[in-house]
């Protein structure tokens, strides 16, 4: 075969292959857009006391459901932030020392639902409600819009356990890393591992304002969770496991909950 004869035929040969390898790739698309549908929508509430993992749960469900994660503490800052006319409201609330009324804060979630795209498969919610008055304005709002919940999830977990956890908290501040006193110590006592930077503990993670934070939560959940138990909606889940294994039970939940629908 002539030089040019065995160039040409390499071409076609390389061509063919870019041709292949992107009818590949856009099959491997449509299978993982497949994969995540309308269809396949979630709307669930996330319940649970400060340390049980509800911050590493959330961002996960949010991530394999493609669902929109709604907190309610950094949707009213973002409000704020971006000067809407609730943010605006709300600011004014807030200045003067009053607390945010459900209204507004269901005026925000509705806000995201219609206008924030992440929200078009559903919804993970974290933080609210906390009480049945707010549920009920949620569930209104929800058949509004002719949607409902479909299940309602609680991470459960002894408060000693909680706080023992929670106390022995380190905190790398630049990145976020965090350790465990007991259960994760760094290699150096109270300094990060990539860095060598010192470590802190965060102020509020102690005994005495901790104990204060689980009595208010659960003063205010559990008639909440009372409330999502008669609708047949409420899944308490172990937090004492590890966080693959509430995984595991948090999803087959969502499982359930979409044989029955």
């Amino acid at each position: 075969m002539a030089p040019s004869d065995e160039l040409d035929y390499l071409k076609n040969l390389v061509a063919q292959l870019n041709t292949k390898i992107h009818a590949l790739e856009e099959k491997a698309k449509t299978a993982a857009s497949a994969a995540r549908t309308p269809a396949q929508q979630l709307r669930t509430i996330l319940i649970g006391p400060p340390g049980a993992g509800k911050g590493t749960q959330a961002p996960r469900i949010r991530d394999e459901y493609c669902v929109c994660h709604l907190a309610t503490g950094d949707m009213l800052r973002e409000q704020i932030a971006k000067k809407t006319e609730l943010g605006t409201l709300a600011k004014k609330i807030i200045d003067a020392g009053e607390l945010v009324s459900d209204d507004i804060v269901v005026g925000m979630i509705k806000d995201q639902l219609e206008n924030n795209k992440a929200c078009k498969n559903g919804f993970v919610l974290d933080g609210f409600p906390r009480t049945i008055p707010q549920a009920e304005k949620l569930d209104v709002m929800l058949e509004n819009r002719k949607e409902k919940l479909d299940s309602v999830v609680q991470l459960q977990i002894e408060d000693q356990l909680l706080i023992s956890r929670i106390t022995g908290r380190l905190v790398h501040p630049a990145s976020g890393r965090t350790y465990h006193k007991q259960f994760q110590p760094p290699k150096t006592p109270m300094t990060d591992d990539v860095t060598g930077e010192p470590l802190v503990q965060r102020p509020d993670d102690n005994v005495d304002t901790l104990t204060k934070r689980l009595a208010t939560y659960h003063r205010q959940t559990g008639p909440v969770v009372d409330y999502y138990r008669k609708k047949g909606l409420w899944v308490g889940i172990d937090a004492a496991q590890s966080p693959s294994v509430v995984w595991d039970d948090i999803s087959k939940v969502f499982k359930s909950s979409k044989s029955k629908s």
